[in-house]
């Protein structure tokens, strides 16, 4: 594994490069304000009347529309949703691309998926940072940073990686650490980890434990406690400091629970269901349906969380939530544009 720090950033590779950001939502806004606080010369691609075009004016930035964005560029940051990415592309990035240029993203799905046909003389990196993008900027602002993942797809200037390295430096990553990976590593691990255990995982998770207690005859509300409020004592503690914080702060009969019985509820039958949601993200399976799945206009995604949003378990948490004042100050999620 390679790491840089700030030691190795060479600052003058981004001396004369206008970066175009566009988008202006979670990473998008702490991406910009970063590097314009680093003295880079920064200028902001939105659709003028977006949602968040008011929020970029009030942060105190010019709003030009992506393609004018993009033709005053000699980068061009995508952080516009993955879905997004291919149109927003195709109709206003790749008219106004030079050669010599380079196009950035935070995610590699597009690129690792080859829904986007980047022409020759166009370097492709990427740098992804591992946090919300509140978290990007707030770090920032304290002089600290956030680990951040550093990928070249295509270097046909010689200066890609030194270019995208001075980017990452800008924004605060080699702070913490920036390190190397590729496209299809971040974009593979990235898809698997919320379908199998951030996301897809978890929730499914929550919603058999608390099936299995109700259907036992236990009162809802308590299982809601056991198996879904609780839950963020232990993933903080895991967050914090791995499986040795967790077993240090939890109680003896939990670690023993944990040892003993973890085990037979992720068995061989779970792990061998994990390697066949793997195989879906490597080859493709996944990203073809996901973006077929949005082209005819989500028709099973909306079934899909829909049925998730009336499951009962929302309901019992909706009315357990509302008897937690500490949770009413908190409106937005973690990552949310504050």
């Amino acid at each position: 594994m390679k790491i840089y720090r700030e030691s190795d950033v060479v600052t003058q590779s981004l001396d004369n490069q206008r970066i175009a950001v566009l988008g202006y939502g979670s990473q998008g806004r702490a991406h910009s304000m970063n590097l314009r606080d680093s003295g880079r010369d920064v200028v902001l691609g939105l659709r003028p009347e977006g949602s968040s075009a008011e929020q970029a004016r009030a942060d105190g930035w010019e709003v030009l529309d992506f393609g004018t964005a993009a033709q005053q560029a000699d980068i061009v940051m995508l952080l516009v949703p993955d879905t997004a990415q291919p149109k927003v592309f195709r109709d206003h990035v790749l008219p106004n691309l030079q050669p010599g240029n380079m196009v950035m993203f935070a995610h590699g799905f597009n690129v690792h998926y080859g829904t986007l046909e980047i022409p020759a003389g166009i370097d492709v990196s990427m740098v992804a940072p591992k946090g919300p993008g509140n978290l990007v900027r707030r770090q920032f602002t304290e002089e600290r940073g956030v680990p951040c993942l550093l990928a070249v797809h295509k270097d046909e200037t010689g200066k890609a990686e030194a270019r995208a390295l001075a980017y990452a430096h800008a924004i605060g990553g080699t702070r913490a650490g920036v390190i190397q990976t590729t496209f299809a590593e971040e974009t593979e691990t990235d898809l698997f980890g919320e379908q199998a255990v951030l996301c897809g995982g978890a929730t499914e998770l929550v919603v058999a434990g608390w099936e299995t207690l109700v259907e036992a005859g236990y009162q809802p509300e308590i299982a809601y406690f056991e198996c879904l409020h609780e839950l963020k004592l232990i993933v903080d503690l895991l967050y914090e400091g791995g499986m040795a914080k967790m077993f240090q702060f939890v109680s003896d009969t939990a670690s023993y629970g944990d040892l003993s019985r973890g085990p037979v509820i992720i068995d061989d039958h779970v792990r061998a269901k994990m390697r066949e949601v793997l195989e879906q993200v490597r080859s493709g399976q996944f990203a073809k349906e996901w973006l077929a799945e949005h082209e005819a206009g989500r028709p099973r995604y909306n079934k899909l969380l829909q049925k998730d949003l009336e499951h009962p378990i929302e309901t019992t948490g909706r009315e357990l939530r509302a008897c937690m004042s500490w949770l009413q100050d908190k409106k937005k999620p973690a990552g949310a544009t504050p």
